[in-house]
Order: structure tokens, then C-alpha cells, then sequence
């Protein structure tokens, strides 16, 4: 008999999966962990403890140094949540192309009988741009940005693509229509929009930086739906 214990909200569709081999959560000497975004760099680990599995990319969560000394093998689940994040990320294009915040920020603090007329002489500064023909920028096109660049190519975008890394795998999973940027700075200088999709380690930690940040158009759209630290706040803003 195995014994797991779970961290943060685990579905229960997945937890259903386990045979009667395993046990979850009734021991605090458990043999795995079955972890999302919990941060475990200051945790202390079972002896018993063999493995630790991330629902979820990247193990910037995860000490991966003591739980090598450990000898506690560390995985993830690449893929898993790629579409989901696909749909965020195209629904975010959208929202911004077409100033839906602020134009539903407009709806929420105006209401009563004349709303129709206001609306009509006021809409005009919720005008936005159709995203076919702009340029979109996605910055590492592995599971979730491979799936983006399609998807946003579909939408009739032009899309460039830059990833140093880029497997043999992941490249098949790419339209042939899809531009590939040698060089980032390359990527990004004539884009629209960029949507950065890499690990986060000592590599992309900053990697949007002043100097990145300042050869980007005038009034692109810059989303991270990586991991934070990838981008510079300060910068940004």
C-alpha cells in the first residue's frame, strides 16, 4: 500500500485514477506528493518520501537540489493545462484588441434611462482593432505556445516565433506558417503583441528587462502567462 498526500485543490477526476494500491492523505509519512503551486523550498521531507509529482509545468516550486541529495524523483505534467491556457491566452488577445476592461469598467458605473444615448456618443473611445493581420510574437512555442501560434494564425495574425530550444517534437506541432525569430529581440521589435510561454530559471528569470522591453512597439500588449520574474515589473511599467 502506497500512501500519497496532496497539495492545493487536486480534481477529483484525476485522484479517482488511483487503485486500491494507494492511500490518500491518511498518513503524514507519505511515499508521494502530489503537488500544484505549493512552494516546497523550505519544507521538510518524510524519509519515506519517493517521489513528487507537479500537476502542472515547471519546478521552480521544488528544491530540486535536496531532493536529488534525497534521491526523491521530481516530475511534472508538460501539457496537461495547455489548452486551457491556449483559450486564456486568445481570449486575452481578444479582450485587448477590442478594450473590452475598460469598456466593461464603462458599463458597471453607468446605468438608468438614458445609458443607450451615452453609450452612442461615448463608444467611440472603446474603438479597438481586429486582431487579423496584426503581428503576434510568442516567445517559446513548446506545448501551451505551439498550440497559441496556431491557433492565433487561424485568427488570420501574423505569427513569429522564437524558442532556442525548440525540440524536433515540438516543431511538428507548429503550421508551416508560422516565422521563426533567430533572435528575440528580433521577435518582438515589430510585433503587435507577445505572449511569452518559457520555464522560468536562471536563463529567463528578467528576461523581459529594460533593454528587451524598450525595443517593443509603442503600445504592444506584453502577456505573461508563464511564470512571474520572467518580466521586469519595474520595467514594464
Amino acid at each position: 500500500m502506497y500512501q500519497i498526500k496532496t497539495f492545493n485543490a487536486i480534481a477529483q477526476a484525476g485522484l479517482d485514477q488511483f487503485t486500491d494500491d494507494y492511500q490518500i492523505n491518511e498518513s503524514e509519512a507519505p511515499d508521494a506528493y502530489l503537488i500544484r503551486s505549493v512552494n516546497l523550498h523550505e519544507a521538510t521531507f518524510p524519509k519515506k518520501l519517493k517521489v513528487i509529482a507537479r500537476c502542472g509545468a515547471g519546478f521552480n516550486n521544488v528544491p530540486l537540489d535536496r531532493t536529488t541529495q534525497n534521491g526523491i524523483a521530481v516530475f511534472t505534467t508538460p501539457g496537461s493545462n495547455a489548452n486551457a491556457v491556449k483559450e486564456l491566452v486568445i481570449s486575452l488577445l481578444i479582450a485587448s484588441s477590442r478594450n473590452l476592461f475598460t469598456a466593461a469598467a464603462f458599463s458597471a458605473k453607468n446605468s438608468g434611462a438614458d445609458i443607450s444615448l451615452r453609450t452612442e456618443k461615448e463608444k467611440t473611445q472603446f474603438n479597438g482593432t481586429e486582431l487579423a493581420g496584426k503581428t503576434l510574437a510568442v516567445i517559446g512555442v513548446g506545448h501551451v505556445g505551439s498550440l497559441v501560434a496556431n491557433a492565433a494564425n487561424t485568427l488570420g495574425m501574423k505569427v513569429i516565433g522564437y524558442d532556442p530550444y525548440l525540440s524536433a517534437d515540438a516543431a511538428w506541432r507548429i503550421s508551416t506558417k508560422i516565422h521563426r525569430a533567430n533572435l528575440l529581440e528580433a521577435a518582438i521589435s515589430n510585433a503587435d503583441y507577445v505572449t511569452i510561454h518559457v520555464p522560468k530559471n536562471e536563463e529567463t528569470v528578467g528576461m523581459f528587462d529594460e533593454a528587451i522591453i524598450s525595443q517593443m512597439k509603442p503600445g504592444a500588449v506584453l502577456l505573461n502567462y508563464a511564470r512571474g520574474g520572467i518580466v521586469d515589473l519595474d520595467a514594464a511599467l
